[in-house]
């Protein structure tokens, strides 16, 4: 039986996941929603409060991105490497990073098991 939440914190989402945080945001945030994108132009067309970004494009371009969106939350999927620029970067954006082994695939089915919503339908 699957037990759905309204809503995650950072340490729940990081747990669910199996995923390492890099960087915490100095904003607590409980998230609702998740996208799921390496097109970062498909990023920037909605809204995105309380929504966690999941990719694998391992770029400050997917920091940029987020910043831009009002995104607290970035998922590296795959084992990206996220390298000290993007952390800097992400830090001075309050933009918590986690990087996990799981697919994009296998991250949003479990945060969607979970009662996570699509940003759109």
């Amino acid at each position: 039986m699957v037990v759905q939440e309204k809503y995650m914190n950072l340490d729940k989402v990081n747990e669910l996941i199996s995923g390492t945080i890099l960087l915490e945001s100095h904003t607590s945030c409980d998230y609702t929603k998740a996208f799921a994108s390496d097109l970062m132009s498909d990023v920037l067309r909605f809204q995105m409060e309380n929504t966690v970004l999941i990719t694998g494009l391992c770029t400050v371009q997917a920091i940029r991105t987020a910043e831009m969106s009002n995104i607290s939350c970035l998922i590296f999927a795959r084992d990206k490497h996220v390298t000290e620029e993007m952390i800097e970067l992400a830090k001075e954006n309050h933009i918590a990073v986690i990087v996990t082994g799981s697919t994009m695939f296998e991250v949003s089915g479990k945060l969607y098991q979970q009662g996570f919503e699509p940003v759109y339908r």
